[in-house]
């Protein structure tokens, strides 16, 4: 089963990998975006190493827990702040989707990674 809770790290993070680095080349575009709902522009680079970033630390499974704490939030933030015009079929969808994929990292958070990942590794070192 370890190798399933890693796919399912590797599945999550790969939307949020994909989406971060296809940002990088239509930065301009996000940043009117982002103004358009309120989002300071400023908060673009954040956003930007949070999605490369975080997946990456969640795929190694190092910081595990945190990790996907502060990925729960974002994801969270992201669905609040942009998909909340239920009015519209396609944004109560992508709300959903966004609670749904927050769902799954609280389970990350729950359970914390399996031997497939360098805090097992670091633990066991330090024993």
């Amino acid at each position: 089963m370890y190798i399933v809770e890693f796919i399912g790290r590797i599945f999550l993070s790969l939307l949020f990998l994909i989406e971060g680095i296809g940002k990088i080349s239509i930065q301009e575009d996000v940043i009117m975006y982002m103004e358009d709902y309120g989002v300071p522009g400023i908060l673009f680079l954040p956003a930007l190493v949070l999605e490369i970033l975080f997946p990456l630390l969640l795929i190694v499974g190092y910081k595990t827990k945190w990790t996907a704490s502060i990925m729960a939030l974002f994801t969270f933030t992201v669905a609040i702040i942009f998909h909340t015009d239920f009015s519209e079929s396609m944004q109560l969808m992508l709300f959903l989707k966004d609670i749904a994929i927050a769902g799954g990292f609280m389970i990350i958070i729950a359970y914390g990674p399996s031997k497939i990942s360098l805090d097992y590794y670091f633990k066991l070192k330090q024993e």
